[in-house]
């Protein structure tokens, strides 16, 4: 899974919520397999999307087949992805003060995933079960 610390403020502390089975399930449907570091560039669009949005999505990411960018994305063929997010606040505080940010506590870790999600993301009739609006969205 997503390697490193995410403490700190902004796209490092949203992060964590976000580390979701259900959530990472569905960057897979929508991205065509989704690696470790592909679910963070994933969650870091997510948190480009707004706190309404990345919120409601964290809660029901069945509810990402709804928003108009991830439909215009389905229809062109594209990857839901944004690395660039990630460095946000790192870029910010280096620009503001020329100092890199301070390693967050090596004590804060990614909390553990969903077991009612442990099943093989290959599994596309699973997917398709636990996230109906993004599989036929995807299958269209």
């Amino acid at each position: 899974m997503a390697r490193g610390v995410h403490g700190g403020s902004g796209p490092r502390r949203a992060l964590p919520p976000a580390y979701r089975a259900p959530l990472w399930g569905a960057a897979y449907v929508i991205n065509g397999g989704c690696s470790d570091d592909g679910f963070d560039y994933f969650r870091g669009w997510l948190i480009t999307q707004g706190r309404e949005t990345f919120e409601r999505v964290i809660t029901d990411p069945d509810a990402l087949a709804g928003l108009p960018a991830v439909r215009a994305y389905a229809r062109d063929g594209l990857d839901i992805e944004c690395e660039d997010a990630l460095g946000l606040a790192w870029n910010a505080h280096r620009a503001a003060t020329g100092a890199d940010l301070p390693d967050a506590p090596s004590t804060c870790r990614l909390p553990e995933l969903d077991p009612d999600w442990d099943f093989d993301f290959e599994d596309g009739d699973e997917l398709s079960r636990r996230l109906p609006r993004l599989a036929k969205l995807y299958a269209e």
